[in-house]
């Protein structure tokens, strides 16, 4: 049964990727606790840290901020209270040496001690960490293998997943279909089945979980405001310049033709996604990768067609669910699934964010929903230089524009007469997923990433 809380989803963090930054810093962070905790002789000899990468956080971790992120969290830092411009100081010196705190003591770690291995390493997940505390002589005192499965999300080897009991949530489900039959059974709207389910997995009343979705909202909004100022040139070997501030500001010379609408919402995506890029903080939704979608959206509807809180906070509710039911029957990360488990899992929440904003039926926003996933179906992720900046800043608009037209064509004759059910394009999701080649799947070993000679 689905037991995720909509705060585990939409999680505040700085980029650029969820599974290669947000992810990697929680490990890190939770090696650092449990390490602390050792016996006081184990501790005394304790005297090097050293962090093994695999698969996608190997292939593309340099051009993610990887190994800052590791090195973040072993300094006690965490996701949602990392200072970005902090983050981006890490490892800028090779010669630096950061001291990492172990309670009775205290041991260097430098960039020599992170190992992006290039060998295949039989794990359950593409996403592996290996986490080792040595002695002088190389030893093995403690050691942790952590998955990070996408959208910030992460296993630690050997400990089973923190999961509610479903029966003890007031209405469990697991497919969309089950979901529908609550709705109707119940006589309930979509958000009242989310906020009860919400409140039986965070034990929070429905005041604070308003307050929390209007905050994630509101950091959402101020990704968007502050790309939309920034100018000049994204971090790495690309020098990608920033689009949105010029976008914007042609929107608003174009405000009275057909093209703006369009215009301004490129630019409000452009400008999170840029934000992410640039080690800025942002909102996963589901991913830091595909952090352009739901903020842009969200920003539209806000200001242009002046949606109020309440309105809001029901589509959040939409996406949410819709997020939900992809990560647990087939998967949000990259590594994964390929870029449709990102931009293709943010366009299906976002046109069911609109539908349900616009007051259609919950058959309505499946269909929107089912529409963003199918027109998705098989993207690969290929990033030039392994940085989250081409394709994936564009795509982040071409998403969300995409979930636009999901929404319309949804909302446009019945939608009984959608032949493809939600449950069922998740499932050949999953199962194109499994069958892309993983050279399409977060390593820039194929497609665009071949082409940065050229950049």
């Amino acid at each position: 049964m689905i037991t995720t809380s909509i705060f585990d989803l939409f999680k505040i963090g700085p980029g650029p990727s969820s599974s290669h930054t947000i992810g990697p810093m929680k490990a890190s962070f939770d090696f650092l606790q449990r390490i602390a905790q050792l016996p006081a002789e184990t501790l005394a000899a304790a005297h090097e840290i050293h962090i093994y990468l695999y698969g996608s956080l190997s292939a593309t971790g340099k051009g993610h901020g990887t190994d800052r992120a590791i090195v973040a969290g072993l300094l006690g830092w965490q996701p949602e209270t990392t200072d970005p411009d902090q983050l981006l100081a890490l490892l800028k010196d090779p010669a630096v040496l950061y001291p990492i705190n172990l309670g009775q003591k205290t041991i260097d770690l430098g960039p020599h001690h992170i190992h992006f291995e290039r060998k295949k390493y039989e794990s359950p997940f593409a996403n592996t960490m290996v986490l080792r505390l040595t002695d002088a002589a190389g030893n093995t005192l403690a050691e942790e293998e952590y998955y990070s499965i996408g959208g910030g999300f992460v296993i630690r080897k050997g400990e089973p997943e923190a999961k509610l009991d479903g029966s003890t949530l007031p209405y469990p489900y697991q497919t969309m279909k089950e979901l529908k039959a609550h709705l109707v059974d119940k006589n309930l709207t979509l958000e009242q089945l989310m906020l009860a389910n919400e409140q039986a997995i965070t034990g929070k009343s429905v005041a604070d979980i308003n307050r929390k979705v209007d905050q994630l909202l509101e950091a959402m909004h101020r990704a968007v405001r502050r790309g939309l100022r920034h100018k000049g040139v994204l971090p790495g070997n690309i020098r990608l310049r920033r689009k949105a501030p010029l976008l914007y500001q042609q929107a608003k010379g174009l405000a009275q033709t057909s093209d703006s609408f369009l215009i301004f919402l490129n630019a409000y995506c452009l400008a999170a996604s840029e934000e992410n890029a640039a080690g800025g903080i942002v909102v996963t939704a589901p991913t830091s990768g595909a952090s352009g979608v739901i903020p842009g959206l969200t920003y539209l509807a806000k200001n242009h067609f002046h949606y109020d809180k309440a309105t809001l906070r029901r589509g959040m509710w939409a996406a949410a669910a819709v997020g939900f039911l992809v990560k647990h029957n087939a998967s949000i990360s990259g590594a994964e699934m390929g870029c449709m488990g990102e931009i293709g899992t943010a366009s299906a929440m976002g046109g069911a964010f609109l539908t349900e904003c616009a007051g259609k039926s919950i058959e309505a926003v499946e269909s929107a929903a089912e529409i963003g996933i199918e027109h998705h179906l098989g993207m690969t992720c290929d990033p030039i230089g392994g940085y989250v900046q081409i394709p994936c800043i564009e795509r982040n608009a071409m998403g969300a524009v995409k979930a636009y037209n999901a929404f319309l064509l949804a909302t446009v004759g019945a939608p009984s007469n959608q032949k493809i059910s939600l449950d069922a394009v998740i499932k050949v999701m999953k199962a194109t997923g499994r069958d892309m080649s993983t050279k399409y799947k977060e390593t820039s070993e194929a497609g665009l990433a071949l082409s940065a000679t050229e950049c």
